[in-house]
């Protein structure tokens, strides 16, 4: 198959969250099934070694209306792996700033232009893609243009599959979109792209494309509910029958213990002593007392809401003033988080260690010296910091949702082969269970190194996905019209 992605992020180019290497891993398993796969992203400021690009299409007229002198870009190029090529668009006014996501005026037209830019280089180049994968909401007007405005052209044929990473960012931007991308008045009504006075461009997508994935099976099902829908369970619920959920995988060439460069000692599942070393090193580099004897427990993440940490910070103090747990965390987000567990930090400076930002070489150092991950969040799509953690030999503790539920099996005392700590409620008792399960199972090194090798033996490859995808592909070409 020829198949085109079309993302806001590519790791290692671009990476907000874990979308960035969603798309990644899934681009380079497809191409090493053997299709021909590009990936389209905007070239922001921030990506680094921009000098080491080729040039695709030094300009490109892109079908938008306005400025014609804004409506121009130039596609620049990279090879990812056989058979796949990244390419990135390059339009200093829309994406010269550092951020991915800015706040800024122009975020409608920003978000779009790239996915329009995109469709117009297949049709450039005349290479037409077999299916269009659109990742997000800022992708979600693709399907949108294909099933209008493109539908006379090449790409008409073309199936498209629209994966919702997140359900909760949808992309409720201004009308003016509709005649900035040439589309039909007509889609401006509450069946259609509407919503609350502007246009949706997650609702397009759900209601256009071919096919609708999501990251996880359960949360395939939740957003079908109006707990989860974010008000569109509705459209979602009409789309049932073309909706899927398929779990991502872990990139084994990025997260290896065996061979991850930024550990002080190399480990695996039959080499488990080595990780010890890990862990004293953590807590070297963050200033915490170098104890072997309580679990050290590590958050890498967002600092928002859906993460549920703040319900984390009422009990993390009682395990701290007792010398039970060690806690490190390495995130950024909502400004009231941040503080709160800087002063965590401060309070328990000999026993708690908070990094503000975000920095790769530490996140893998903090998956590898830890003994335990938490993951409270009140939903997960699906998740990646509990499949690294698991290849890491790190055990979860995470909430029951999502991909969190599909991928990590419970322990307790009468199971001895659980991968990780389950817990149900989205409460702060919960979490205080869940600790207290992990102090009872690091007290028992027998039962911990079991739960250890249990969880370093699960299997979550992009390989696997990637034949998932392949069958929810054909599935969307059958039923293109």
């Amino acid at each position: 198959m020829k198949i085109l992605h079309i993302s806001p992020e590519l790791t290692p180019w671009s990476k907000a969250g874990g979308l960035g290497d969603a798309v990644a891993g899934l681009v380079k398993a497809l191409a090493a099934e053997g299709h021909e796969v590009h990936v389209v992203s905007p070239l922001y400021g921030s990506v680094p070694d921009q000098e080491k690009l080729g040039t695709l299409i030094e300009s490109l007229k892109v079908n938008v209306a306005g400025d014609p002198l804004r409506a121009t870009c130039r596609v620049r190029k990279i090879a990812l792996a056989p058979k796949a090529e990244a390419w990135f668009i390059e339009h200093n006014e829309y994406y010269g700033a550092r951020e991915i996501y800015p706040a800024q005026e122009n975020v409608a037209e920003r978000s779009c232009f790239f996915g329009r830019a995109a469709l117009d280089a297949c049709l450039a180049l005349n290479w037409i893609p077999d299916v269009i994968h659109c990742h997000d909401w800022t992708t979600g007007l693709i399907p949108v243009l294909l099933n209008t405005t493109a539908k006379g052209t090449l790409l008409g044929k073309s199936a498209s599959v629209l994966t919702i990473h997140n359900l909760q960012h949808q992309g409720l931007l201004s009308k003016r979109i509709i005649p900035f991308l040439h589309l039909p008045e007509w889609l401006f009504h509450p069946d259609e792209i509407e919503c609350y006075g502007g246009v949706n461009f997650l609702k397009g997508g759900i209601l256009h494309a071919h096919k609708v994935t999501t990251v996880s099976p359960t949360y395939a099902q939740e957003i079908l509910t109006a707990e989860y829908g974010f008000g569109l369970d509705e459209f979602l619920r009409r789309r049932k029958a073309d909706l899927t959920g398929i779990l991502n995988g872990v990139d084994m060439e990025e997260w290896n213990p065996a061979t991850d460069k930024n550990l002080a000692k190399n480990y695996d599942a039959k080499k488990l002593t080595n990780k010890a070393a890990c862990k004293l090193d953590l807590q070297k580099q963050l200033n915490l007392s170098p104890q072997s004897d309580i679990p050290l427990i590590g958050v890498v993440s967002r600092l928002w809401e859906q993460k549920g940490l703040d319900l984390a910070l009422p009990v993390l103090p009682k395990f701290l003033r007792n010398g039970k747990i060690q806690f490190v965390l390495l995130g950024s987000g909502d400004p009231t988080l941040e503080n709160n567990y800087k002063k965590l930090a401060e309070d328990f400076s000999q026993s708690a260690a908070v990094r503000i930002g975000y920095n790769n070489a530490l996140a893998h150092q903090i998956e590898a010296g830890c003994d335990f991950f938490l993951m409270p969040s009140r939903f997960e799509p699906c998740g990646l910091n509990q499949l690294y953690s698991m290849a890491y030999g790190t055990i979860p503790i995470v909430r029951a949702t999502g991909g969190l539920a599909d991928t990590v099996k419970t322990w307790n005392e009468e199971s001895a082969d659980g991968s990780g700590i389950v817990f149900n409620n989205s409460d702060s008792p919960a979490i205080e269970w869940a600790i207290n399960q992990a102090i009872k199972l690091y007290s028992s090194q027998k039962d911990f190194k079991s739960v250890q090798k249990t969880a370093m033996s699960s299997q979550f490859s992009w390989s696997t996905a990637a034949k998932e995808y392949l069958r929810t592909y054909k599935s969307a070409i059958q039923s293109v019209s």
